[in-house]
């Protein structure tokens, strides 16, 4: 019943695809002068999975609401091109200048462009005699039933050759209607709904990940990826060491915040429940070794900024959502006495990466994140406490790392050592880390100083740092070298701050 369907639809786009694409139109224009018979229904290659979104796969491009020239590649002598229905997210191929029996398909993909289903060739086709051009059917981008976030290429094989040419991975702006959307479609395009983490990257770097997309629910308005919070709550709850812990306080920790985020936006308890047992479990590590701190992790070897930050941040977080909490604001603020007066604050007003085991600054590596992070801090012991002391040596700290000529060599942030396609499995996460903390400042300060700041990131990332289908690479003022979830969660967390 399908082939014999698919052959009749494709008689009409044979006829059809040298005019112009009308809405909705079910009249067919005139038959080529030169005719030929439609491919038998023996050519014509069944999806290996039908899609119905607001239409179903196979569907004719004739009827297309709208018709956008995505990408195009030459293919020998031929034209091989993409179009996008963007109205009711939907993709079809087109060969022209074509010759009998050029193949022409599409290939769709749900993990970023990485794999495609092998063999689907999905609306594989090939041009009849007589006709100079050809196209596939229309199919869907997305499966929004199961939570498929996807790209489709058109894929040609001249007639004669062994050639292949694909054209690049395009999407429709379903999900996508402005920079901070398309980039959060991006990165839920590395969504594993099967493990409820994201591919390409790690545990913590997840977290991250997690809390972007919910930040940019806030930020864009758009709520399609909220499924992402209890999916990921639920999958992971029993992961690792039980309730988002492990052997890392600071991953426990960036776990607790993204918990914070998700209560925020669902009022869920379960959410902030969650995030308590994490910084009650990470205050366990606390001890008077160097004064006071949390070891970084339970082999209790090296005190250090990152958990320090996070811990402040994270307690400073709960009092401000639990009423007539005392306890947790007074860690927060035991945390940030200690952080202050232990030394890896350096001279420049730049946090080293932690302590000697002699206690004092080691002088390592100022990291984006260790930049970061206390800034977020600062902002939540400010909230609980009305004090602008803290503002004020928040607003120190990040003049400090914004004018930094090591971080900022161009006027746009770099990660300290940062080569395109270098940054290793956890760099790349930081410096979004950064920007997402240095907004939460901003955004309390009445004359918002650090926006242009920000939005000068932004905007380098965006023209310099950006492939074709909103994937951001490691370097914010380009070259784009690849894209991970790292990656794309920093680009998102910028974009988030800056609109």
């Amino acid at each position: 019943m399908l082939r014999g369907a698919l052959a009749s639809a494709l008689t009409l786009v044979a006829a059809v695809l040298l005019a112009p694409v009308a809405a909705a139109s079910t009249e067919a224009p005139p038959t080529p002068t030169t005719a030929a018979p439609p491919p038998s229904a023996g050519k014509a290659v069944a999806p290996m999975a039908t899609i119905c979104d607001k239409y179903c796969d196979a569907r004719d491009p004739a009827l297309a609401a709208q018709d956008r020239q995505a990408t195009a590649t030459a293919a020998g002598t031929r034209q091989l091109s993409l179009h996008m229905d963007d109205a009711d997210d939907m993709g079809w191929g087109a060969l022209t200048n074509s010759s009998a029996g050029d193949e022409l398909w599409l290939d769709r993909s749900f993990d970023a462009g990485r794999s495609w289903a092998s063999g689907s060739k999905i609306g594989d086709t090939r041009t009849p005699t007589g006709y100079p051009g050809w196209r596939t059917l229309m199919y869907n981008v997305d499966d929004w039933a199961n939570n498929g976030i996807g790209l489709l290429r058109a894929c040609a094989q001249p007639a004669g050759t062994t050639a292949i040419t694909c054209t690049d991975w395009r999407r429709t702006t379903w999900n996508s209607y402005d920079r901070r959307t398309a980039a959060a479609t991006a990165l839920m395009e590395d969504y594993d709904t099967a493990t409820g983490l994201f591919d390409t990257t790690g545990w913590w770097n997840s977290a991250n990940a997690l809390t972007a997309v919910i930040d940019n629910i806030r930020a864009a308005g758009m709520g399609s990826y909220a499924y992402a919070i209890a999916k990921t709550y639920d999958l992971n709850l029993s992961a690792q060491g039980g309730n988002f812990t492990n052997a890392y306080n600071d991953d426990t920790e960036w776990w607790g915040l993204a918990w914070v985020a998700a209560y925020d936006l669902t009022g869920d308890s379960r959410y902030l429940n969650t995030a308590r047992f994490d910084a009650d479990h990470v205050f366990s590590f606390w001890d008077n070794t160097c004064g006071g701190g949390v070891w970084w992790s339970d082999a209790r070897t090296y005190k250090n900024a990152i958990p320090n930050s996070l811990y402040i941040q994270l307690n400073a977080a709960l009092h401000n959502r639990i009423p007539g909490d005392t306890v947790y604001l007074q860690r927060a603020q035991a945390g940030w006495s200690w952080f202050r007066n232990s030394g890896m604050i350096n001279p420049q007003n730049l946090v080293n990466d932690g302590l000697t085991s002699a206690c004092a600054n080691n002088g390592q590596t100022t990291w984006t994140y260790n930049q970061g992070v206390p800034l977020a801090a600062l902002t939540e012991l400010y909230k609980a406490t009305g004090n602008g002391s803290y503002l004020t040596q928040a607003r120190t700290l990040a003049n400090a790392s914004t004018t930094s000529t090591s971080l900022n060599p161009d006027g746009v942030l770099h990660e300290p050592g940062e080569q395109p396609g270098g940054g290793g499995a956890d760099g790349p996460t930081f410096k979004g880390v950064y920007a997402r903390d240095l907004s939460v400042l901003n955004a309390v300060l009445a004359d918002h100083p650090y926006g242009a700041y920000l939005k000068r990131q932004a905007d380098s990332a965006y023209a310099q740092d950006r492939n074709g289908f909103d994937q951001y690479g490691l370097v914010w003022s380009g070259p784009f070298d690849r894209s991970d979830a790292a990656r794309q969660q920093s680009a998102l967390d910028l974009l988030n701050a800056t609109g």
